[in-house]
């Protein structure tokens, strides 16, 4: 598998002033206000949102990433492995190289929407990230953008998928199987599901990320974050 690092750092980078603040006592939140640090704060995120939609949006992003691989829902992947024994193996291999790559294709679209929801950070959300847990600014992401970036995302992911000839196949067969209570409705729909797999893959790295920034801010080695927030040492 081809893997690649996931620099992303500067993605929820910002949280990392956390640590400078934990560090300076004579310094509170309030602080945030600031123009340089809240500029500092916006700037950080906005970089590493569009790392994030940039490794994604290549190809393999999601096919040569086992995190965020689309495989083929429940009940079906299951029939999937059926078919391979029976010879269909290569148009099941088509199907889910299909769905990956109309995720690969729709990614950068969420690009504009993520820096949007940057810029509209206020102050109290700043805060919220910074005292939030291990994924708050991934969070803040998912509440801001999951929902418009669906809309975004599912005509872009319906033309890609329909190129491959097996859209109405799958949701043919999803559909009878969703109404035996093998499959979950939202998944009988062959677009919806890569839509909302998409989505899952991109808030997962990004949570990830910042897992590991949390745990060590000092070692992300940002140096926005070391020019702008320095004086907090």
């Amino acid at each position: 598998m081809h893997r690649r690092q996931f620099h992303a750092a500067n993605l929820i980078a910002a949280v990392s002033l956390m640590a400078h603040w934990r560090a300076a006592q004579a310094i509170s939140l309030a602080d945030l206000s600031g123009a340089d640090a809240s500029s500092g704060l916006k700037l950080a995120l906005e970089k590493g949102a569009t790392a994030a939609v940039g490794l994604l949006g290549a190809q393999d992003g999601f096919m040569g990433n086992d995190k965020v691989r689309i495989a083929l829902p429940g009940y079906l992947n299951e029939a999937a492995k059926w078919l391979k024994m029976m010879g269909q193996g290569q148009r099941v291999d088509e199907l889910v190289l299909s769905m990956n790559r109309a995720a690969e294709t729709a990614m950068p679209m969420a690009k504009d929407m993520l820096v949007g929801a940057v810029k509209s950070m206020s102050v109290s959300d700043a805060k919220t990230i910074l005292q939030g847990g291990n994924t708050a600014a991934t969070e803040y992401f998912t509440r801001k953008t999951r929902e418009p970036l669906g809309v975004k995302f599912l005509p872009v992911i319906t033309q890609a998928t329909a190129q491959v000839g097996l859209a109405d196949k799958y949701n043919a067969i999803a559909g009878k199987a969703s109404s035996l209570g093998l499959l979950k409705p939202q998944d009988a729909s062959l677009e919806s599901y890569v839509t909302g797999k998409a989505l899952d893959g991109l808030y997962l790295m990004m949570g990830e990320e910042e897992k590991k920034i949390r745990q060590d801010p000092i070692g992300t080695g940002n140096a926005l974050l070391g020019k702008v927030f320095g004086s907090l040492k």
